[in-house]
C-alpha cells in the first residue's frame, strides 16, 4: 500500500519523540501520562508506539489488542475515548505475535518501522508523541529518517535519578545533536515515592540527576515525576489509567511539564 509520505502527518501540528538511553526508566508511562495531560488541557493527541520491546501503552490505556482497519490514507488509529481526542497506534497491533518481533534482525525491523511511521492516517492532531525503542540504535534512525521527511519538532529525554541512567541519556543527547533533533528537555521519572496513605513524597533514590544533567548539557530541565503506587495499582487491576491519572500526585508534575512543553512547541 503506497502512500504519499507527507500526507499522513500533514494535519499534525507538532511531532515530539520520547527517548530514553535504556529500558526500564518508565518512558512509555511518561508518554501515556503526557498524552493524558495534554488531552486534559483540551488538545487532540496521538501516540505512535514504535517500541517493539513490549507494547505497554495499549495496556495502560485499556485498549488490549483491537482489530485495526485501513482506509484510503493508511491505518486508522484506535481512539481511546468517545470524543476521539486521544488516538493510539501501536506497532504491536499489527503483529501476529508481538513477542516475536524482538528477535527480528535490524533491516526487517527498520523496514517495518519506516513503513509504519508513514502509514497511519492521523487526521488532525495538536501533538503526536512518538514512543521510541530505548537506546540509540538503527531503529531510532529509521524512525527519525521517516518522521523527518515530514518534521520532528524535538525530543523529550526520560531518565531516572540514579546516576547510571544519566550516562545513557548523555548518549541520547549526542545522538540528538548528530541527527539535528532539537532537545525540548529532560524529564526525571521515578524521582520519589508517594506514600499511598499520606501522599507524602519521599526520595528513595538520589535526587537531582536530571537537573544536573540538564545543566551540564545546556538542556531544559522539564521537571521530576514521582512514582505513584496508585497508578501502578490501577493498571495492575486493569482499571482505567486515564480515570485514575487526574487524581494521582503524578498529575500535577506532568501537567506542569506538559504546559512547558506546549509553550516551547508554540515558540518554535
Amino acid at each position: 500500500m503506497e502512500h504519499n509520505n507527507g500526507e499522513s502527518l500533514s494535519q499534525v501540528q507538532h511531532v515530539v519523540l520520547v527517548l530514553s538511553g535504556k529500558g526500564g526508566v518508565g518512558k512509555s508511562t511518561i508518554t501515556t501520562e503526557l498524552a493524558l495531560a495534554l488531552r486534559h488541557a483540551g488538545k487532540k493527541v496521538g501516540i505512535l508506539d514504535v517500541d517493539l520491546c513490549g507494547p505497554s501503552i495499549p495496556r495502560m490505556l485499556n485498549v488490549g489488542r483491537p482489530d485495526v482497519h485501513q482506509c484510503d490514507s493508511g491505518w486508522v488509529p484506535v481512539y481511546t475515548d468517545a470524543q476521539k481526542s486521544l488516538a493510539l497506534m501501536s506497532i504491536g497491533f499489527l503483529l501476529d505475535d508481538p513477542d516475536e518481533a524482538v528477535v527480528w534482525r535490524g533491516p526487517k525491523k527498520t523496514a517495518l518501522i519506516g513503513q509504519f511511521v508513514s502509514d497511519v492516517a492521523w487526521g488532525e492532531l495538536d501533538v503526536l508523541l512518538v514512543d521510541t525503542p530505548p537506546g540509540t540504535s538503527d531503529e531510532h534512525l529509521a524512525v527519525l529518517e521517516n518522521l523527518k521527511k515530514h518534521r520532528v519538532d524535538g525530543a523529550v529525554l526520560v531518565t531516572t535519578p540514579q546516576a547510571v541512567s544519566t550516562g545513557d541519556v548523555r548518549r541520547e543527547i549526542t545522538f540528538c545533536k548528530k541527527t539535528g533533533v532539537r532537545i525540548l528537555g529532560i524529564i526525571e521519572n521515578m524521582s520519589g515515592f508517594v506514600c499511598p496513605h499520606c501522599s507524602e513524597c519521599s526520595n528513595i533514590f538520589s535526587k537531582g540527576g536530571g537537573e544536573e544533567l540538564a545543566k551540564l548539557t545546556g538542556s531544559v530541565f522539564l521537571g521530576a515525576v514521582p512514582l505513584d503506587p496508585l497508578l501502578s495499582a490501577s493498571m495492575e487491576e486493569g482499571k482505567d489509567f486515564s480515570q485514575t491519572f487526574p487524581e494521582s500526585s503524578t498529575f500535577s508534575a506532568i501537567n506542569s511539564i506538559s504546559q512547558t512543553l506546549l509553550c516551547s512547541l508554540q515558540a518554535s
